[in-house]
């Protein structure tokens, strides 16, 4: 089984029914609604036409929430594109007309730019496929030098090479598509460009106050996110972590990215947090069926370095064959687990535990791995236990059973963890509860008679938080408790 989880990007080319129904049995496990486009009536139809789709094949798929972040953009031309060439002159003007790009100038998307900028820096836009030397600053006006040859078409992303920049992570719109977010029961909300832990903590009060209970996904792409104490200070403030590689990588120069990827997930690992990895990871695979060589590495390097998913953005939103490329992608990931290295950890060995629930996750896994189990049933309200055990790097299944839909939901992204609904055993006998446990896995086709299974619930099962207990049982045994 697939224990790295495949998050896509929903967009025109999956905007049906049947195309997002086909995504879901090509193996997606969270899907991204992208708030940069769209309204609520169709965040909100995309939605449903998901858990719609899911339902109908027998999954359990997650939704994910992205904000559009400060609009670090320039405006449009009034012929769509222009096309630069080293040494041309290029001015970025806050005030002027927003459809009315030409040869010479375009507006800004993001006004205080000249704020943050200063002879000699370099701005790169559309990913660095046109960096623009600053060579004069004049008032909001910023006068520039094109570095290299590209084409430069409408509202495309800045950055300033380095980071710095002083946008705020959350502007109004952000504000109101939080709203959105709650109001869709997304089960994971995206925050773009945190600058510190403070940003992720804001956005999590205003989605609590407009009545949302999502996990808050970080998504770095600025450069002052990836040097401590700055970056465990953002991933202690989150639920999940986004290695957004298109912005960082501009950032902080493309060089530098594969450490800074290894890092954040390890220490993402560390913290007890999941991650996730972005950004062309399949790129080619908009137009072709098979992707390169290169990108067959790239996503067997993130697996190898313990990412819990990868995704997808314009592979599956705007592609030609975007089931295709979940196929492709699920097999990548299957193979590349088949490695040695992907099963072994020295997670937290030195470390103590706090909780017990924590306590009882880390002796688990140390079990599991040690005994020949075939399958770990996590009975749990919350989903916090199975986010524990799948930070031990194993190829044991843990299988999160829980009465929460929104637990269910949030456990799709948690490598390793399987989602599977029960019925609430709160006031049951243990030994029902057990049993209970292991016939369901026998039901799933997991496990036979004589296989290990480890069972983990609390004395006060229907209370998040109260995992303390860990019973060792084997198939065909159960029925004695």
């Amino acid at each position: 089984m697939r224990r790295t989880k495949i998050v896509a990007t929903m967009g025109p080319a999956t905007n049906t029914p049947e195309s997002i129904e086909a995504l879901v049995r090509a193996g997606v496990d969270v899907v991204r609604l992208n708030f940069s486009h769209g309204t609520l009536a169709e965040h909100a139809e995309r939605a449903q036409r998901v858990r719609d789709a899911a339902r109908k094949v027998g999954r359990t798929v997650g939704i994910l929430g992205d904000l559009q972040g400060p609009k670090l953009r320039i405006a449009s031309f009034k012929d769509g594109k222009i096309k630069l060439s080293p040494g041309d002159k290029f001015t970025l003007d806050p005030e002027w007309d927003e459809q009315a790009g030409d040869q010479t100038r375009v507006g800004l998307g993001y006004k205080e730019l000249a704020d943050d900028v200063a002879v000699g820096d370099e701005l790169w836009l559309d990913d660095g496929r046109m960096v623009l030397a600053v060579t004069a600053l004049e008032g909001r006006v910023i006068h520039t030098e094109a570095v290299n040859a590209g084409v430069l078409s409408n509202n495309k992303g800045l950055n300033r090479r380095g980071g710095g920049l002083s946008a705020p992570a959350l502007t109004e719109k952000d504000r109101e598509d939080i709203k959105i977010a709650a109001e869709i029961n997304v089960d994971f909300l995206a925050v773009s460009f945190p600058r510190c832990a403070d940003d992720m903590h804001l956005a999590r009060k205003l989605l609590e106050a407009a009545g949302g209970n999502a996990l808050m996904v970080a998504k770095v792409e600025r450069a002052e996110a990836v040097e401590q104490p700055v970056m465990d200070e953002i991933i202690l403030a989150s639920d999940v972590i986004m290695v957004a590689r298109g912005d960082l990588g501009v950032e902080i120069g493309d060089a530098k990215l594969p450490l800074a990827q290894k890092s954040l997930i390890k220490r993402s690992r560390e913290l007890n947090r999941a991650v996730i990895t972005a950004t062309q990871m399949m790129e080619t695979m908009i137009t072709n069926t098979i992707p390169t060589r290169a990108e067959v590495f790239d996503v067997a390097n993130a697996v190898l370095d313990g990412t819990d998913a990868v995704m997808l953005s314009g592979e599956t939103a705007v592609g030609k064959h975007p089931a295709r490329v979940v196929e492709v992608m699920a097999e990548l990931c299957e193979e590349a687990e088949r490695s040695i290295v992907v099963r072994h950890s020295d997670h937290r060995i030195e470390e103590r535990f706090v909780r017990v629930d924590e306590g009882i996750a880390m002796a688990t896994m140390y079990a599991a791995n040690h005994m020949g189990v075939r399958a770990i049933a996590a009975l749990t309200e919350s989903g916090a236990t199975p986010l524990w055990m799948s930070r031990i790097s194993s190829g044991i299944p843990i299988y999160a059973l829980t009465p929460s839909e929104e637990a269910s939901r949030r456990v799709c992204v948690y490598r390793g963890v399987y989602p599977v609904m029960q019925d609430d055993l709160t006031g049951s006998d243990p030994k029902l509860a057990n049993r209970a446990a292991v016939e369901l896995l026998i039901d799933e086709g997991v496990v036979d008679a004589g296989d290990l299974v480890i069972v983990t619930k609390g004395d006060l099962m229907g209370i998040k938080g109260h995992t303390n207990q860990m019973k060792v049982l084997r198939v065909g045994e159960h029925h004695k408790g």
